[in-house]
Order: C-alpha cells, then structure tokens, then sequence
C-alpha cells in the first residue's frame, strides 16, 4: 500500500484570472508523478467577491461557475465545465478530490430586511450589551441570476441567528436575531464562538437542516468528489456537524466506499480537538493546528525548543489516526488574519517531520510547494523530493530517537513491497552534529546517502542495524540507499 499524502491545492492570492481549474486538470498526470495521491481543492461555489472571491465568502453554493452572478460567470478558479473537468482528470490519475464545505455562513445578500436583534460583547457573546432594537440586515438570498435552477430555497432572516452589519445605521456588531441564541456545543472562545461571519446559519432551524443536507447530496451527484474538507467547525455546532457527515455518507454508500473528511478546528489547544472528535464519534479527521504551533514556537526559539517534545500536546500525538498534518495553509501565509508562517530554515525540517513519519496524514500547501508570487516566496527546493520520498522509501517499521532536546532522528526500516525502501532521518535546531540510529537487519550492509544532498560521502549499516549518521547545524538530512539516492538524484 502507498502512503497517503494530501496537497492543498490553492493559496490565498491565485491569479484572478479564471485558470487554476484549467491549470489543475493540466498537472494532473505530474501531481500523480510527484506523489500526491489527494487534493484538497478551494470552495468552488460563487462568493461575494464573484471572480475576486477565493471561496469563502460563500453566496450560492449551486453556483459552481455556471450563472452570470457577482459579476461574472466563472468564479476565481474557472467554470463549473472547467472544475469537474479537473475533478475527472485527477480521478483518472488515481488522486482522490476532497472538496471544501462552508457551512458556517452565507455573504453578499441579495436585499435586506428589519429583523429585531440584541447586540452583544465582541470579547464574550453570551454578554448582551443592548436591549432589544432593530437592525437592517442582509439576509435575503434569492439568488435570481439562478431562477431557481437546481434549488428554489431562498433565504431569510428565519434561516440565520445573526449578522455583524446594520446596513441602516453603516456599523459593525455582533447581532444575535431576537428568539435565537448561539449554539451551545461550539469552541468556548469569545464566551461562544457560534458566531464568525456574515449571515450565520441557524443550524437548529429545521429548514436549514434539510436545506443543507439537499445541497450535499446535489453536490455530490454533480461533482463525485471523493471527500470533503469542512471550514470553520468550531463555530458550527458539533451535532448538526455530526448529522450533516452521516447523511452524506449515507448518500454516498458509506459501507462501500466512504467519504474521506478532515475539518478545520482552529485551536492551539489539543483537548478542544479531541472533546469535538468524542462528540462527533470520530466520524471525521481534524488538522493538526497545535502541531503547526509547535513548528511555529520551535522555528522561532533560537534553539531553546525541546525537539524532543516536539509532538507533544498535539493531535498526532494523542490521535494520530484521525489527524492530517500540515505545515502552513492558506491562513497562516502571510497577509491572512491567522498569518503565523514557519520560518524557511524550518520547513524542511517540518516537512520532514510530517512527511516521513508513519503517523498522520500529512497535507503539503501549494504555496510551499509552487511558491507565493505575490509576496516573493519561492518554493521549498527539497519539497518535492520529500514527497517523493515518502511515496516510494518511508516504509517499514518506526525507531524513535528523541533523546535530545536539539539533535533528533527517525529511521524506517523499510519493506519488501516497497524496493530500496528505508530511511534515516536526523533533523537539529542548533549546530550539527552525529547519531547512531537503528535501521535494522533489513538493510545491513547496504550503504546510505544523504537525499538531501547536504552531507557527503556515504554511511554503511553495520551487521548489527545500526549506523552513524551526522546533519548540519540548523537543518534536516534524509538518509536513503544508494538506489534511492540516484534515482532521487536523476528525477527529482
């Protein structure tokens, strides 16, 4: 079997120019080449913004790049022809598709109404601030660019709890709906963090609940994605979450071939992660975000990080099961609101982390992995040879030496499916250095190199397993067998 590695197929300044899903179907074929084996592909459904809209400011989830809405037909990423289109093309390639859902809110309404409110604490929405007033609101969606095509739901201020905009007095609030009230079972920050964005789905209003769950199954009858990644679920309440997840499974045949889904909980904190996994019994993965802060505080920590403790309070190391791992996303580069990018002498080391270890799913940012034009940033140069990597050699049996707060290493020691498989992976914070490192039996005698090309000459595995290897001061060697490093040399 073949180690599952996810990509996030998009950073958050694309080119606004309608090609990414013509592009994505394009490489396709040397995604497949690389190593990837799962996409994660950007909301595709017509936002706000229309084709300046990455994907979140979510308008008409039926819109898939199909009506003249927002101001154009094709959202920032192309047509609805031209997305599945790229869909089939990465399917053809043996790459499973996951598909973002944005179920938190709706943005960009069609007209407004009066809806009664109560105003309350930016810091803590369970504090009202105000009595009961009205607001002008922007919460009907008539969506009439569609004409009903596909859906005749339309929505109202009976369909959302709240909104952040009085169009009449032109200030911002925190407006909860007179009669509604923020779900209970959401993340605890802010007092309740129901409330993120936009109009915000009243997800206990019975209408809601069929609506959505009709959206998901259209989507899937017309997309055939093979998963989904699901926005913002600490703001959602973690039961319609749990619910929504088992009726698409339940549409998609869950007992033959299920839905992959990973969520996005945004919190340092392992223990939310693991209390929203308990409530929605486990029926979705979770990314790491504690992991991501841990490779944030070591990067920048001038060497005083405990490398060895490195997975510590994350969701790897508690459930590595149910978590997918990742570096940076489209969040944390630079310019977002969740901006905590990793250094670039780090990434490698991160990468390395995620990427060769059997725990995990691991998802590699297009922005690492292509570069960030808009603000400079080149690609991570040994990325695709670490992807690469783990398709081919990262198999076999695990060896830990966290025995050092600075100096750190693994080993793989490889399987027979998988020829010249094994590594020896040896990452510092600091200065460089040496460490014996068990492969095992399997590969005695054989003669390593570094993959990375950072150190010279070659290791040969005792009789007994074991061998010295060495890294550079403030950077990652991967070593693999003489094999493996010229087909590594030559290819990648």
């Amino acid at each position: 079997m073949t180690n599952k590695t996810m990509m996030q197929y998009f950073e958050w300044y694309l080119p606004e120019n309608g090609l990414h899903w013509k592009r994505l179907a394009a490489q396709a074929e040397a995604l497949r080449k690389a190593g990837i084996n799962m996409v994660w592909l950007p909301p595709a459904y017509k936002g706000a913004a229309g084709p300046a809209s990455v994907g979140y400011d979510v308008y008409d989830m039926y819109d898939l790049g199909e009506f003249d809405q927002k101001g154009a037909v094709r959202t920032k990423y192309g047509t609805k022809d031209e997305y599945i289109a790229a869909v089939q093309a990465l399917q053809r390639n043996q790459i499973a598709v996951l598909c973002d859902v944005v179920l938190n809110h709706r943005m960009g309404a069609d007209d407004t109404e009066e809806v009664s409110v109560v105003e309350g604490l930016g810091s803590n929405r369970d504090q009202d601030i105000t009595g009961t007033h009205q607001i002008t609101a922007w919460t009907k969606f008539n969506f009439p660019g569609r004409a009903g095509t596909y859906s005749g739901f339309c929505w109202n201020a009976s369909h959302f709890s709240g909104t952040d905009w009085d169009q009449g007095a032109k200030r911002n609030g925190i407006f909860r709906f007179n009669g509604k009230y923020w779900n209970r079972e959401t993340d605890v920050e802010n007092g309740n963090y129901d409330y993120l964005m936009g109009a915000d789905l009243d997800t206990d209003n019975a209408e809601v609940i069929q609506e959505t769950r009709e959206w998901g199954r259209w989507y899937q009858d017309t997309v055939h994605m093979d998963g989904f990644r699901m926005d913002a679920v600490k703001h959602i309440s973690f039961d319609f979450c749990r619910e929504w997840i088992a009726a698409m499974q339940q549409h998609r045949d869950a007992a033959q071939n299920p839905l992959f889904l990973v969520g996005e909980y945004w919190s340092k904190e392992v223990g939310r992660l693991t209390h929203y996994l308990d409530v929605t019994q486990r029926s979705l993965s979770l990314f790491d975000v504690p992991l991501h802060f841990r490779f944030l505080e070591a990067a920048t920590s001038n060497g005083h990080f405990d490398l060895a403790r490195i997975f510590d309070h994350t969701l790897t190391g508690v459930d590595p099961e149910h978590s997918v791992t990742f570096v940076d996303n489209h969040d944390t580069q630079p310019g977002q609101a969740l901006a905590s990018f990793i250094p670039d002498w780090f990434k490698p080391i991160a990468y390395a982390l995620i990427l060769l270890r059997p725990v995990g799913i691991p998802c590699v940012f297009y922005g690492d992995y292509y570069g960030i034009p808009h603000d400079g940033i080149a690609p991570v140069k040994q990325l695709p040879r670490l992807v690469k990597i783990r398709e081919r050699y990262a198999y076999g049996t695990e060896h830990l030496f966290f025995d050092d707060g600075s100096l750190i290493g693994f080993t793989r020691e490889g399987d027979e499916e998988h020829a010249d498989s094994g590594v020896a992976v040896l990452m510092t914070d600091r200065c460089g250095g040496k460490k014996r490192l068990y492969l095992g039996p399997r590969l005695a005698g054989r003669r390593m190199v570094d993959a990375l090309g950072s150190i010279p000459g070659t290791v040969e595995v005792g009789a007994d397993g074991w061998g010295d290897f060495s890294v550079n001061g403030g950077s990652v060697s991967v070593w693999v067998t003489e094999p493996a490093g010229e087909y590594l040399y030559l290819n990648f």
